[in-house]
């Protein structure tokens, strides 16, 4: 099928195939007792004004269908998510749905961390990939009014931040403090922090920096250098490690590493 992008564009549904295998996944993780997460939407976006409300309709009660499988939706469009939600949504969302919106620089975050945060839902999410420029999350959400039945006793947080480089011929470089900060910040709030991947660049080490190297580079103000290595090459271990975390229902930073569905 061809993908396209964009205003006015046509919406695909996907197969009857697709649905059923959703089906098996369930019930193959309600016999095995395992952490099954089902990225949703990956070509789509389940909160786009075109799509027909009937889609939606279909698609929630998938979820409801098959409670052993967390389903983890990335949007766009938070602005549309309180109109397009399920009428039995509640005060606390699905249990089984993780809710994460794009964020990829600080007028991002301002405009939409907000809207994200006033949604009930059992997890909050962001996808900062590719990350663009450096975003102070704003992690203390004392400052949003949650109007919901039932929401006084819910403090609203950012649960989960994934964050990662920009690929393409035509990737902006990340700034290697960008991405410490992110992490240093979650792990401040107590919220799990992934890192997917540098992308088309990554941060020179110190012994590449020092030396001309033949790989294009790209300086930063403050003479931090990355080099446009390729996606395959660029890894994603950030100050000698891989940070896999995700959160548990609680809200808890554990480690593990998600499964490959």
């Amino acid at each position: 099928m061809k993908i396209e992008w964009g205003a006015g564009k046509p919406r695909h549904r996907t197969s009857p195939s697709t649905w059923a295998q959703v089906r098996r996944w369930n019930a193959k993780a309600a016999a095995t007792g395992e952490f099954w997460p089902v990225f949703t939407a990956s070509l789509a976006d389940v909160f786009d004004n075109e799509v027909p409300d009937e889609w939606r309709v279909d698609f929630w009660a998938l979820v409801r269908e098959c409670p052993h499988l967390t389903f983890q939706m990335v949007t766009k469009r938070i602005g549309n998510v309180p109109r397009m939600l399920p009428p039995d949504w509640g005060d606390a969302g699905y249990p089984n749905v993780w809710l994460l919106i794009t964020v990829v620089n600080q007028e991002e975050a301002d405009r939409d961390i907000p809207k994200l945060l006033r949604v009930p839902a059992r997890i909050h999410g962001l996808s900062m990939e590719p990350l663009l420029g450096p975003v102070d999350l704003r992690m203390d959400a004392a400052d949003v009014q949650v109007d919901e039945p039932g929401a006084a006793n819910r403090r609203p947080r950012i649960d989960w931040v994934i964050s990662g480089g920009e690929s393409g011929e035509d990737a902006r470089a990340p700034h290697l403090e960008w991405v410490r900060s992110l992490r240093d910040q979650c792990a401040a709030a107590g919220a799990a922090f992934f890192f997917k991947r540098w992308g088309e660049w990554r941060p020179a080490d110190a012994a590449e920096a020092s030396a001309p190297t033949a790989r294009q580079a790209h300086s930063f103000a403050d003479g931090v250098i990355s080099l446009k290595i390729g996606k395959k090459s660029s890894g994603r271990e950030l100050d000698g490690r891989t940070w896999d975390q995700l959160p548990d229902t609680a809200g808890w930073a554990v480690e593990a590493a998600p499964a490959g569905v």
